[in-house]
C-alpha cells in the first residue's frame, strides 16, 4: 500500500450509531492510522455521531470518494458490517485486527481480505492496541458523589450538582475514576474496608466530591479534594472544609465550569503540596473525641 492507492475510509464498531466504542478499539485505530500516515496513504475515519459529533459519519461520507475501506478491530458479525459491504461494494474491503466468529457469516465473508486477530482454526495474533502510538498521561481524578441525604429536603441540590460535575468531567482532559465511600462485604464492585478505599484514593491526582468523607479522606491521604456542597446555603461539607481550613470549596449555587476549571488547575498544581501539608497538620489536630476523656473525668 503506497500513497498512490487512492483514499481509504477507516471504519469499525466506533463508526456505527449504536456501536460500542472501547479504548482498545480506538488505540487499534490509531495503530492503523500511524501505518497509513507513515506510508503516505490519504484516509478519513468514520465516527459514530454519539462519540464524535463533528464527524465525519458514515451518513456524511460519499462512498464514491474512496477506493478502499478498512474495518478495524472487534468481531465480524451482524447487519451493520454487512451493510458496509453493500454500500461500499466498489471498494477493496479489508478487515484487520478482528475476531472471526464464523467465516461464512456475510459480515466476515464480504471482505476481500481479513487480517484476523483470532477465530476458529486460526493462530491468534497480537491485538493492534499493543503497538498503538504512545498516549500522554492524563490526570486521574476520583469522583465521589451522593444522591442521598434526603434529610436536607428542599435544600437538596444533589441532582443538579451531579449533572454539572459529570458534564464538566466529560469535557475535561482527565481520567475519571468513580468511587463510593459506602462499603459492602458482598459486592465486589465496592470496597469492603476503609483501607481499600484509602489505597485507591492515594493513587489519584485529585478528587471531586460532594460528600463530607470524600473531602476528609482525600485530605487524609494528601490528595487535593475539590469539594462541592450540594445543600443550598451550605451544610456539613462547607462546615468540614472550614474546620480543615481547606480552600477548594464550591457552593451548589455558584457551581459552574469556570469555577471547576479553576480549582482543578489549582489541585493539579499547588493544591497537591497544600493537601500534603494539610495531611500532616490534621493528623495531630484536636477533634471532638479529645473531649471524651474530660467528660469521663468529670463524671
Amino acid at each position: 500500500m503506497t500513497g498512490d492507492d487512492g483514499r481509504t475510509l477507516l471504519t469499525g464498531w466506533f463508526s456505527f450509531l449504536d456501536g460500542e466504542i472501547t479504548a482498545g478499539d480506538v488505540l487499534a485505530l490509531e495503530r492503523v492510522r500511524a501505518l497509513l500516515v507513515a506510508r503516505g496513504v490519504p484516509h478519513d475515519v468514520a465516527w459514530s455521531p454519539r462519540f464524535e459529533p463533528g464527524g465525519p459519519t458514515l451518513d456524511d461520507v460519499d462512498p464514491a470518494d474512496y477506493d478502499r475501506l478498512v474495518f478495524v478491530c472487534g468481531p465480524l458479525h451482524g447487519p451493520d458490517i454487512a451493510e458496509l459491504h453493500r454500500r461500499f461494494a466498489h471498494c477493496r474491503r479489508v478487515a484487520v485486527g478482528t475476531s472471526v466468529l464464523d467465516p461464512a457469516d456475510p459480515a466476515a465473508a464480504g471482505f476481500h481480505a481479513v487480517l484476523a486477530r483470532d477465530g476458529a482454526g486460526l493462530a491468534p495474533a497480537l491485538d493492534l492496541a499493543l503497538r498503538a502510538p504512545r498516549v500522554r498521561r492524563e490526570p486521574v481524578v476520583g469522583l465521589l458523589l451522593t444522591e442521598g441525604q434526603h434529610e436536607y429536603r428542599g435544600r437538596r441540590r444533589h441532582t443538579e450538582v451531579a449533572r454539572t460535575v459529570t458534564a464538566w468531567l466529560a469535557d475535561s482532559r482527565v481520567a475519571p475514576v468513580v468511587l463510593e465511600t459506602r462499603l459492602d462485604a458482598a459486592d465486589g464492585r465496592l470496597c469492603r474496608s476503609p483501607g481499600q478505599l484509602l489505597s485507591a484514593l492515594e493513587r489519584l491526582d485529585a478528587v471531586v466530591t460532594d460528600r463530607l468523607h470524600g473531602l476528609v479522606l482525600g485530605l487524609r491521604v494528601g490528595v487535593p479534594p475539590i469539594a462541592v456542597d450540594p445543600v443550598a446555603g451550605g451544610a456539613k461539607v462547607t462546615a468540614q472544609a472550614r474546620a480543615c481550613d481547606w480552600p477548594a470549596l464550591l457552593s451548589a449555587e455558584h457551581l459552574d465550569r469556570t469555577a471547576l476549571d479553576h480549582w482543578l488547575a489549582w489541585a493539579l498544581g499547588p493544591g497537591r503540596r497544600e493537601a500534603l501539608r494539610r495531611r500532616v497538620l490534621l493528623a495531630t489536630a484536636r477533634d471532638p473525641a479529645n473531649a471524651l476523656a474530660d467528660l469521663w473525668h468529670s463524671s
